[in-house]
């Protein structure tokens, strides 16, 4: 027996296990942590801010930066 899993059996006789995945819920912004709209909002501005400073590195290195030095492109 698998702690938290949904065990069930093969025609072959070998066995399965799906684990039990935590049920998600939306919390109010006020307790601080989970999924709310203001950490959803957070997350894009992050992402956007990561991506121009991206180009911002490239443009800056001649494209030295990612796409040669990471990606070994060019």
């Amino acid at each position: 027996m698998i702690r938290g899993a949904t065990v069930t059996t093969e025609d072959g006789g070998r066995l399965n296990a799906f684990a039990a995945e935590p049920r998600m819920q939306v919390v109010s912004a006020e307790n601080g942590w989970g999924f709310h709209e203001r950490a959803e909002k957070l997350n894009g501005r992050m992402a956007m801010l990561g991506f121009i400073a991206l180009l911002a590195t490239e443009f800056a290195l001649g494209g030295e930066a990612f796409t040669r030095g990471l990606l070994g492109l060019g």
